[in-house]
């Protein structure tokens, strides 16, 4: 099973850059470029919250786990 990070999905129909998440969430940016290109190893809390706060969406709508 892997973790499936949405993000790149979400940004496409918001017309995001990684950028704009960067401006408006205050994140740094290889924080959203890894979340972007799913290499991100780990995910802290506080940009979860950031994350699904700007798109207006829950957890499982940015993450979802899928089997391989």
């Amino acid at each position: 099973m892997k973790l499936k990070c949405n993000m790149s999905d979400l940004m496409g129909k918001s017309k995001m850059s990684i950028q704009d998440v960067c401006n408006r969430t205050g994140l740094a940016r290889n924080t959203v470029a890894k979340l972007y290109h799913e290499t991100a190893s780990r995910v802290d809390y506080e940009t979860i919250v950031k994350l699904c706060t700007l798109f207006d969406v829950s957890v499982g709508d940015l993450f979802e786990i899928i089997n391989e």
